[in-house]
């Protein structure tokens, strides 16, 4: 479980094709992670198969499925590509976002950005099924990122990204086309369901 909050923005050292074996350079303290551990990758909950410092840096290395690159972004990333990590919580650490399990519902894209000095508004289309998850004031979780829902329209929403995420996290090289890995709340899916069976 994590909390949609940035720790680190590690990038992509390679990628071996076949079992799709990543590594990936961070800031975090190689001997603090655990073998079998997860980190959310851009949103992906992944589990740490290998880790280790390469001269002054530490990295960890991960799998991933064909199911997840099936679903996610991940089957567009690259060597040298930026991505949001997040290590999973322990008990007693703060939540500052809201839960998130790192697992990733759907693929949105981005259409449009407007900035502003205080913040970007960026408008996010999904696919329409997914209207009865997302509501204005809502959680959102956004390649990795916690953020609240401003407002929902056809099958689009918006959200406000300032300046703080911004730099501290992939958000800076965004354009209109990236596509997004997105977690709907994990409570609205619940509620969803006892509607659904009630």
């Amino acid at each position: 479980m994590f909390t949609g909050i940035i720790k680190d923005v590690g990038e992509i050292l390679s990628i071996k094709s076949g079992n799709k074996t990543m590594k990936v350079v961070t800031s975090f303290d190689y001997k603090r992670i655990d073998i079998g551990s997860s980190i959310c990758c851009s949103g992906i909950c992944l589990t740490v198969t290998q880790k280790g410092k390469n001269d002054d840096n530490s990295y960890f290395c991960v799998d991933i499925s064909d199911e997840t690159l099936s679903k996610t972004s991940a089957e567009y990333w690259i060597k040298g590509e930026l991505i949001n990590l997040e290590k999973s919580l322990r008990f007693g650490d703060e939540v500052g976002g809201h839960l998130v399990t790192g697992h990733i519902d759907f693929i949105s894209k981005i259409v449009s950005i407007q900035k502003d000095k205080n913040s970007n508004v960026i408008t996010i289309q999904y696919p329409n099924e997914y209207k009865k998850f997302i509501a204005n004031k809502g959680s959102i979780c956004l390649d990795g990122i916690s953020l609240t829902v401003n407002e929902v329209f056809e099958n689009k929403f918006s959200v406000n990204i300032i300046p703080h995420t911004e730099n501290n996290t992939t958000w800076k090289n965004m354009k209109v086309g990236n596509k997004i890995n997105t977690e709907v709340d994990i409570f609205s899916r619940y509620v969803s369901r006892q509607l659904e069976e009630s």
